[in-house]
């Protein structure tokens, strides 16, 4: 049976994954790998690290598996990384990573000089400092030594799609995030280009995430253990690629990712833009559009409280204690400033409405609550436009939690679907190499054939509760917000 790779470029890590046309998952394999953080609120990585995780991950994962049967690799990776290369395809610095603040000035500058209207005239989305356009002004303002060395602009994954077929390539849904791109209209903005600096050569060729971009090269097939003949396509933004792997597509569909950051993802047939364009506006890897609203720090959270400051790793007993820990406590979720919908790389953690009786327990729940109240921001957002989501589904390692899921379908007041298959952008990125293969026609019938839902959980009838505590979450973050920006 054909079998194909996906390659999630991930924050921490890369993922691979071995699956056959039939969307069984038969082998995976994980390379770790670090972030720099050279000041408070930098963020960086080496794009070599992604290389070496890649080649050494893929020659574990072929151990004992036919390279003949390997017929298609995609990726799905971490968006908005800033990697720029000489003209001898040289790294020029390390890569700027998604959750990097240093860009503030920028991004102020983006929305307030040139203009929120005017950004989301030109793109459909305004600036924020996670993207790449304000990454690039940075660099220039900052680095003009580096600024004057630059050849190529890519983001992480298509760093790697460039080493395997030596071809300069994004797709849609992964550029929609530089604020570089016309996400409407599916072309490179001039205008975004020339407020910028960057010039038309240096900016990758476009293709949807389906698209073939080419096929290995003879040191590429060496390094991997494959054949030359395997098809290499463009792949995905992270959160699109797992919106494949979850079968979000089509028009009103919805995925929740609690990774590291969070998601809320809504797919649609036609493009569509919020007033105050607080979620994105991007396009999808299934060839149309879709909204989506990032929060900064969702599993990561947990991460944190668990981790960091309790000092364990004992998630099963701490599942235990939230799980009968409601409370008036009330935690904000943003450890890293935050996106959606504020926009404020100033916004901090915090935890509201302790007392002498407070219990681990009940501050264990308020963080999965304070997660769940964040992406609900986001929720209204699209209920305002007038889209009515009637389920979600659910990915990301905090989807492993009973307790966090069914908070998530309490505060959401709609029910959540977990998956036979959760594994995340990598087998997202595995289902775009079968459709370019022809394994299936198109990213729909793909998603119909291979994804299944595994069990739903449903609101409780305690929902009341929840929405009157959402009413006092949605009022803190105005009420602290100067004091923040003082801190």
């Amino acid at each position: 049976m054909n079998k194909y790779i996906g390659i999630d470029l991930g924050t921490s890590g890369t993922k691979i994954l071995l699956v056959n046309a039939c969307g069984e998952v038969e082998k995976e394999v994980t390379k770790n790998y670090g972030v720099s953080y050279p000041k408070e609120g930098w963020s960086e990585q080496s794009p070599e690290s992604w290389l070496t995780a890649a080649y050494e991950g893929v020659r574990e994962l072929m151990d004992g598996v036919c390279a003949d049967d390997v017929k298609g690799i995609s990726f799905g990776g971490q968006m908005h990384g800033l990697v720029i290369l000489d003209e001898n395809d040289e790294v020029i610095r390390p890569c700027i990573l998604w959750n990097d603040g240093r860009t503030q000035a920028q991004t102020d500058y983006l929305n307030t000089v040139i203009g929120k209207e005017k950004l989301s005239e030109y793109t459909g989305n305004i600036a924020f400092a996670g993207f790449t356009a304000p990454k690039i002004l940075w660099v220039k303002e900052n680095e003009p030594e580096n600024f004057a060395k630059i050849a190529k602009i890519m983001l992480p994954k298509d760093y790697l799609a460039y080493k395997l077929t030596g071809v300069h390539s994004t797709d849609y849904s992964d550029a929609s995030g530089m604020l570089l791109l016309d996400v409407q209209n599916k072309c490179w903005s001039a205008e975004m280009c020339d407020i910028c600096s960057v010039k038309a050569e240096w900016l990758p060729k476009l293709y949807e995430s389906y698209d073939v971009i080419g096929t290995l090269t003879k040191n590429a097939a060496k390094e991997l253990g494959l054949s030359e003949g395997v098809i290499v396509t463009a792949g995905a933004g992270d959160n699109a690629a797992a919106a494949i792997g979850t079968g979000t597509v089509g028009g009103g569909a919805c995925n929740i990712s609690l990774g590291t950051s969070g998601t809320i993802f809504i797919s649609g047939n036609s493009f569509s833009v919020d007033a105050k364009n607080a979620l994105h506006s991007f396009a999808h890897a299934d060839g149309k559009w879709h909204l989506m609203g990032c929060i900064l720090s969702a599993a990561s959270c947990r991460k944190w409280w668990l981790e960091d400051v309790l000092g364990t790793c004992d998630y099963a007993g701490d599942e235990k204690e939230a799980a009968c820990g409601e409370s008036g406590v009330i935690y904000l979720p943003y450890l890293m400033g935050e996106r959606s919908p504020h926009n404020d790389v100033d916004a901090k953690g915090a935890f509201i409405g302790l007392n002498a009786a407070t219990t681990k327990g009940q501050m264990s729940r308020a963080v999965m609550e304070g997660v769940a109240f964040a992406l609900k921001d986001c929720m209204e957002i699209a209920k305002a436009q007038g889209i009515d989501v009637k389920k979600t589904r659910i990915c990301g390692g905090g989807a492993k939690s009973a307790v966090w899921k069914q908070i998530v379908a309490n505060v959401l007041e709609i029910p959540v679907e977990s998956l036979v298959t959760e594994q995340g952008p990598a087998y997202g990125a595995a289902m775009l190499a079968m459709v370019a293969a022809g394994e299936y026609a198109d990213v729909i019938e793909a998603a119909s054939k291979v994804v299944k839902a595994k069990d739903t959980v449903y609101p409780e009838e305690n929902t009341e509760y929840y929405r009157k505590k959402y009413e006092n979450f949605r009022r803190i973050y105005p009420a602290l917000k100067e004091i923040f920006a003082s801190m």
